[in-house]
């Protein structure tokens, strides 16, 4: 690669380029078993797994998936939290040249039709409190075989005995095409010698869904060669986390890209030990930080200010902790300078987006570190910042405009959707929809995004999915949902609604009423109601002042206290 400004930020151990291995991850856990196999790859609520076992159940697992017809090229939905079969599931149609679809598992009914649907999944790995709902998809999507897994299956005793036995004919009563089958039944039954079907570097390895730039959520696809040179990456980077001796918390859930990236698939390619985090909440995190003092802590903002307020924060020793990341939303100020100065680790802020793996930008890890930037780009990666309205005119220093991005861990499009790849897609570059500049070292300063996504507490929302649930309510003429400052999430969600003539509506009604439609963490948390709400000379709804007038208004109420 050319010589580019931000070379000169890089650690002295960063090369600007990288000769990578033609290496899939499946091929990089083989070679971590032959290497470290006794060493712990996960630790369940204290159970612990070491590669070589896991090895074994991913190929026992993928025997099974090869018996129940699952084959090169095939959609398998896996609806997981962080839990060893979330692990196991991944490797194992990864080893059978299929393709991973990952779901948050907090999706509604809704939200889930659409995936499935649009991914073309034939078969749902859940988690065995999911399978209803699944089984009721099945007659409106391609699904024709469930996997329940169970807390239970990977835990120590007594805790085990903690987690009643999920009886199986509860997962019968909606009909299902097929019978539901049972995660450890199957692993149980089959012997680790799945088939070896021929995969390449660029086959297509995952599907992660993501609202792009507009629209409904996009399948984002990845190959084998996309999220091993996005490994490769950030292993480069962060060069001194030592090959099968350091630890690395599971606290991103495997769902989202940063933590299936950089948890699950970096923890693999390096042999390091990940205790995992089912439900991130800081009392949990905290006392797996005093009982595994894992040597490096990724998580998103929201985790750092939960920690920081906990009253167990104070009775927690971190000096075990190298290096402290920060991903998926933007870190206040506030924040980094108090745990910084209580913990003693700077804290490295990162960039990405599903469709780049997701790492393209980061603070230099053993270079400087500028507060309120997202870094400079990775090796092998490059950007450039164009003018918002034509997209063609490249911006000058400390200009903002939008982030282009290119690199070998961008994806080649969205599945399925010619028409939305081109329409970010344009010679060689990826244009991200965010808006940023960068300065005369090459670091680069998120100041907006072009798309309406709201991210609270790391989590992408997609305004569009509110706005049509509340449009479906009786009594709700228009409606338009944004993100607003959050101290806590980062950015929260606040509906603005228009009542038809004649109803009245409460906050509570409207809220009650998303929480049976919606995610718990897409539910607005504010309502208010106005009479009309600010439209283009088109009609169309303009979010964006909304947002800007709830600004100004927490501005002047600020002011005046």
């Amino acid at each position: 690669m050319e010589d580019r400004l931000w070379h000169k930020a890089y650690a002295p151990q960063v090369p600007p380029s990288i000769d990578y291995e033609n290496i899939t991850m499946p091929e990089a856990l083989e070679r971590t078993v032959k290497n470290f196999p006794d060493n712990i790859s996960h630790i369940m609520m204290g159970k612990k797994i070491t590669f070589s076992q896991l090895n074994d159940l991913v190929n026992r697992f993928a025997s099974a998936l090869a018996d129940l017809g699952i084959k090169k090229g095939d959609k398998v939905a896996i609806m997981l939290p962080n839990m060893p079969q979330a692990v196991i599931a991944t490797y194992a149609v990864f080893r059978l040249g299929a393709v991973v679809v990952m779901h948050n598992p907090l999706y509604t009914e809704r939200e889930l039709e659409h995936q499935l649907n649009d991914s073309d999944s034939v078969m749902a790995i859940c988690l065995d409190l999911l399978v209803p709902r699944i089984q009721k998809l099945q007659e409106i999507t391609n699904v024709q075989t469930i996997i329940a897994c169970h807390i239970r299956d990977y835990l120590p005793f007594p805790l085990k005995q903690l987690f009643p036995f999920v009886k199986k004919e509860m997962h019968r009563k909606t009909n299902p095409k097929e019978e539901v089958h049972d995660f450890l039944d199957l692993v149980n039954a089959y012997p680790p010698k799945p088939p070896s079907p021929d995969i390449t570097f660029d086959d297509l390895s995952t599907l992660l869904y993501t609202g792009g730039t507009t629209g409904l959520s996009k399948g984002v696809m990845l190959s084998h060669k996309n999220i091993s040179i996005n490994v490769q990456q950030l292993k480069a980077w962060i060069y001194d986390a030592e090959e099968g001796k350091d630890s690395l918390i599971g606290i991103f859930p495997f769902f989202h890209s940063a933590g299936f990236t950089a948890i699950m698939n970096q923890s693999i390619f390096r042999a390091l030990t990940v205790p995992l985090i089912p439900r991130p909440e800081p009392k949990v995190i905290l006392e797996a930080v005093r009982k595994y003092k894992p040597d490096w802590f990724p998580c998103v903002p929201t985790i750092y200010v939960g920690i920081l307020s906990h009253p167990d924060f104070s009775k927690t020793d971190f000096s075990c902790v190298k290096g402290c990341v920060s991903g998926a939303a933007p870190l206040a100020l506030e924040t980094i300078k108090e745990w910084e100065s209580k913990v003693g680790a700077t804290i490295v802020e990162v960039y990405g987006l599903s469709e780049t793996s997701p790492l393209s930008h980061a603070n230099p890890w053993g270079g400087t570190t500028k507060v309120g930037s997202v870094g400079v780009p990775v090796s092998d990666t490059d950007c450039k910042i164009v003018d918002i309205d034509t997209g063609t005119k490249e911006m000058g220093i400390g200009e903002s405009g939008e982030i282009l991005l290119a690199g070998p861990q961008v994806t080649k499009g969205y599945y399925e959707k010619p028409e939305e790849t081109a329409e970010v897609f344009k010679d060689g570059w990826f244009y991200t929809g965010d808006i940023g500049y960068m300065d005369d070292e090459g670091y680069l300063f998120i100041v907006d995004r072009k798309k309406d996504m709201i991210i609270a507490s790391g989590y992408n929302i997609y305004p569009r999915d509110i706005d049509e649930v509340l449009f479906e309510h009786p009594k709700i003429m228009e409606a338009c949902a944004v993100g607003i400052s959050d101290p806590y999430r980062g950015e929260t969600v606040k509906a603005f609604i228009t009542p038809k003539p004649g109803e009245t509506l409460t906050e509570e009604e409207v809220i009650s009423y998303c929480k049976e439609k919606l995610a718990a963490y897409k539910v607005p948390k504010l309502v208010e109601f106005m009479d009309d709400l600010p439209k283009s000379t088109v009609g169309k709804v303009l979010r964006r002042q909304l947002r800007e007038m709830d600004e100004e208004k927490t501005k002047g109420k600020e002011s005046s206290e």
